[in-house]
């Protein structure tokens, strides 16, 4: 008797990794093996299932994924994914508001990878991220969505500007207002610089920030009450970067470039 396909898949994991492991391409047994750091012995049962029921079949020493067995692993992978971005903290996740996200980028939020949150000390919240923004004076571009400005918001624009960073800043309707009253000079200087991108999003954004460079994504993120704490998260995937910057170009569709006052 034939086991339920998701059984077979994910009640182990040793099937569950083959089916992975396999996603692009035949492999030969030893490199299966020595993959999975596992024994032949221990293996072989859990592939005779995975053949058994259609999803792998076998051409000498080697292994493949059947027309099935390739639509499942490909179904999997993203669900995966976004599994560990949510087992990371799911207590963080859970109770922020991510309505913020258009539904097609929600859909591929298994792309961020390598999430880890940070607790900020509670004076600090509204400070600038070191760690991002030693990332962000190595990359070619940075882009900003923004509710607020830290204190030295202008000193690290500089800094990046002597780097060689272009930069690309998307600026609440609420924050494009105090900027203005209390910034003006600040501003002024950023409209004529060549290395900076300047916008108004016709409203207000329901998160903190959100900044990416080159190599990461930093997310302040509201709690579904509407009020903020001290955690931030850091995300690292390969995908991360294009991830964000897609996010950037969906909320640059209705925001309007400031180039004079």
């Amino acid at each position: 008797m034939k086991k339920p396909l998701l059984d077979v898949i994910f009640a182990s994991e040793k099937r569950k990794n083959v089916l992975l492991l396999l996603q692009d391409g035949s492999k030969k047994m030893q490199f299966i093996l020595k993959a999975l750091n596992t024994t032949r012995q221990a293996l072989l049962p859990q592939i005779r299932i995975l053949e058994e029921h259609y999803l792998v079949t076998q051409l000498d020493d080697s292994y493949e994924l059947t027309t099935i067995g390739k639509l499942m692993a490909d179904e999997m992978k993203p669900l995966l994914d976004t599994v560990k971005i949510f087992n990371m903290d799911i207590d963080y996740w859970g109770t922020r508001d991510l309505s913020f996200i258009p539904p097609y980028l929600f859909k591929r939020i298994g792309e961020l990878k390598q999430c880890k949150s940070i607790d900020v000390p509670p004076h600090e919240i509204f400070s600038e991220n070191k760690q991002f923004t030693k990332k962000a004076k190595k990359s070619k571009s940075v882009f900003v969505i923004s509710s607020y400005a830290f204190p030295n918001f202008e000193k690290t624009l500089h800094e990046l500007i002597a780097n060689n960073v272009s930069i690309s800043i998307i600026i609440s309707k609420d924050l494009c207002e105090k900027l203005l009253r209390e910034h003006l000079v600040i501003i002024k200087k950023m409209i004529r610089n060549q290395n900076i991108k300047l916008y108004m999003y016709a409203d207000n954004f329901d998160f903190l920030q959100v900044s990416i460079n080159d190599y990461n994504i930093l997310l302040e993120l509201l709690r579904e009450d509407g009020n903020y704490d001290s955690k931030k998260v850091t995300c690292s995937g390969e995908n991360a970067p294009q991830w964000g910057k897609e996010l950037f170009e969906h909320y640059l569709k209705n925001s309007t470039p400031i180039t004079e006052l």
